[in-house]
């Protein structure tokens, strides 16, 4: 059983071992690249909590250590939106930690943060990413063109959206490039 629990100083090697695989390194604009970054980065999560605008936390399965990391980021009080976005460690790909991430996520913005509509994007090319979003009761609403850079290239983004009457299930399970 997977569940979300707030970083700790001691999980500065996970994070280091994540921001170490190229797939999630060359997306992120400040990946860890050494123990003091990874302890940053923690330290980065717990202020954003505290200042209510992010509210990150590890994916575990019981006492276990994290097999990645769910996010929800406030983008409008006026409008009760937020952002949500995961990540997984290689190693757990595959095994439903992002599904969990994004629904135990979506649960906490939508109970304790009273946000209605939450949104979040993927690359067309990382299909996974996009069937976590449908299984975990996000709708897909089309694409955006050419709107993440990374290094020199550009890629398109599926987005995806779940309003807080939403139920999970119903979702077609297809990723958005395969889209007619």
């Amino acid at each position: 059983m997977y569940r979300l629990r707030e970083w700790e100083a001691g999980d500065a090697a996970r994070v280091l071992e994540a921001f170490g695989d190229p797939e999630l390194a060359w997306q992120d604009p400040e990946p860890s690249t050494t123990p003091d970054e990874a302890a940053g980065w923690i330290d980065r999560r717990l202020d954003l909590a505290r200042e209510g605008t992010a509210f990150g936390f590890a994916i575990v399965e019981g006492d276990g250590p994290p097999l990645g990391h769910a996010q929800v980021s406030v983008t409008s009080r006026a409008h009760d939106l937020g952002w949500v976005s995961y990540w997984t460690h290689a190693e757990a790909r595959g095994r439903g930690v992002a599904t969990a991430g994004a629904l135990l996520v979506s649960s906490f913005a939508f109970a304790e943060l009273d946000l209605f509509r939450l949104e979040l994007g993927h690359r067309l090319n990382n299909p996974g990413s996009c069937l976590a979003a449908c299984r975990a009761g996000y709708r897909p609403e089309g694409t955006e063109r050419q709107k993440l850079r990374y290094g020199t290239e550009r890629f398109d983004t599926g987005t995806h959206a779940r309003l807080a009457t939403d139920p999970v299930e119903g979702v077609e399970l297809r990723a958005c490039g395969s889209r007619p």
